[in-house]
């Protein structure tokens, strides 16, 4: 058996993972879109590193783009093999996919009209009726039912906290009469997160696939989120009468904020101000996840007992049309604007920053992790002027962040996840999906805490699991 790391790899996105067996069946973890990696994003994209007609399963542990959004293009490039996933993994990856789909034709519509002739960038990395034929091969497994998909493979989907849906994958091989247990922890959640249960616990893994998002950071804050967003929304709107402008995920961080605000307001505390979701996949996300109650923490449900939904307040609006968005940005008075992408780098959200960032009554809210080269990234960073629409940009509004709204788990959070293990019969850990300074602060504390090997695969790199452990940091 081995392993090939083909995404994520000393980066935090294009998840994609690839197991084979000595039969040659092949299993891939994940198929995940490169994102925010600037001028080589299109060729990572552009290359799998390996044929997709070989692979004959694709198992999927949720539906954020960086690890499903290439799944189309495997599928046009030869893919016909079977997807597993959860059941809300299965819903969240139509809406995302198809909107991926929609925005890359319309991106190559732009691109033909403004060069000459087509060249390979013009053309869209997949279509929607890729998308189509994707999602007919999709099949869906329940959290904690074991199901054998051949007489060498069992799969096993465990809760992992992060977004609706999401799951770690537990695998158990047997391949010459010997059986290997690999766990792939997907993006692991928090532990006490506002919305979702917390990560599961799981069997004895002998190799683990580990995501180290924020292997050496702790989400800390002084105030509960409330509390934070309580301070900068008053101070902001009330007091300087500026506006508030959230970049938030569609999925997962968007439904937390309104969360948080129906909390507010269900204490009497929510100020009177116009609250905008303006994200059209914001809002279908928001309702995969009203449809999957059995996600749900124990919170929320007492939540439920006095409040049908959750997800809603007085003040707020959801805004699909691009008129509605472009009022919001001709309206001078104060207001909170919750807009996609996460990472300002794409999106509704870039033109609310641009007709926000240089008046310092408005404040630009970051809830999320933001990679380095990012607008959101270089907003926390502390730069002075950016660049929007390729033209610059001074930076006089307030740049505040709320650590603790990230689905990723910290450095705790991942020790905690891992904790229902024996370090001493963990034959291999491989570190993914982090930035290589904070895997290697991750990798010195999993070896303080008994695991011995631990390694940190660089893009495309094979490991074979019949030899004996011949990585470590």
């Amino acid at each position: 058996m081995k392993i090939a790391f083909h995404g994520a790899a000393r980066a935090v996105t294009g998840s994609k993972h690839l197991i084979t067996l000595k039969d040659g069946t092949s299993i891939l973890l994940d198929c995940g879109m490169f994102q925010g990696m600037g001028e080589v994003t299109e060729q990572l994209n552009g290359y799998f590193g390996f044929d997709p007609s070989t692979i004959n399963y694709v198992i999927l542990s949720h539906a954020h783009i960086d690890h499903c959004g290439l799944l189309p293009r495997l599928v046009s490039e030869g893919f016909s093999g079977t997807i597993f996933s959860t059941p809300p993994t299965m819903d969240l990856a139509r809406i995302l996919l198809m909107d991926s789909a929609k925005i890359q034709m319309q991106d190559a519509e732009y691109e033909k009209r403004h060069t000459q002739g087509n060249t390979p960038q013009d053309e869209p990395l997949y279509t929607e009726d890729d998308v189509v034929k994707t999602l007919s091969q999709f099949m869906i497994v329940d959290y904690n039912e074991e199901y054998t998909i051949n007489k060498q493979l069992k799969l096993l989907f465990t809760d992992a906290g992060h977004v609706v849906g999401s799951a770690a994958v537990h695998l158990q091989l047997t391949e010459e009469g010997e059986t290997s247990r690999i766990t792939f922890s997907g993006d692991v959640g928090r532990y006490g997160d506002l919305l979702l249960k917390s990560p599961q616990s799981f069997p004895q893994a002998d190799y683990i696939i580990m995501e180290s998002t924020y292997g050496d950071s702790l989400h800390k804050d002084l105030d509960p989120i409330e509390n934070m967003l309580l301070e900068i929304i008053r101070h902001t709107c009330m007091v300087k009468k500026g506006k508030v402008v959230i970049p938030a995920f569609s999925v997962g961080r968007t439904q937390e904020l309104l969360y948080a605000l129906n909390g507010l307001e269900l204490k009497g505390k929510l100020p009177d101000v116009p609250f905008y979701v303006d994200s059209p996949l914001s809002i279908q996300a928001t309702n995969v996840l009203k449809s999957h109650p059995e996600v749900y923490n124990n919170g929320v449900k007492k939540v439920l007992a006095v409040d049908e939904d959750p997800f809603a307040f007085k003040g707020l609006k959801f805004i699909e049309s691009v008129e509605e968005s472009k009022a919001i940005n001709n309206d001078p008075r104060p207001c909170v604007i919750i807009s996609a992408s996460g990472m300002a780098e794409g999106g509704r959200v870039r033109h609310h920053i641009r007709n926000t960032i240089s008046n310092q009554k408005n404040t630009i809210l970051m809830v999320g992790y933001c990679a380095p080269g990012t607008l959101g990234g270089k907003l926390i960073a502390g730069d002075q002027s950016v660049y929007l629409f390729g033209a610059p940009y001074e930076v006089k509004a307030d740049i505040r962040a709320i650590k603790s709204m990230s689905a990723h788990g910290d450095y705790e959070d991942l020790l905690q996840f891992l904790s229902c293990q024996d370090p001493a019969l963990v034959k291999q850990l491989f570190l993914v999906h982090g930035e290589y300074d904070v895997q290697q602060n991750f990798a010195q504390r999993l070896k303080e805490h008994g695991f011995k090997h631990v390694a940190i695969p660089e893009y495309h790199q094979e490991y074979d699991c019949k030899k004996e452990p011949v990585w470590s940091t």
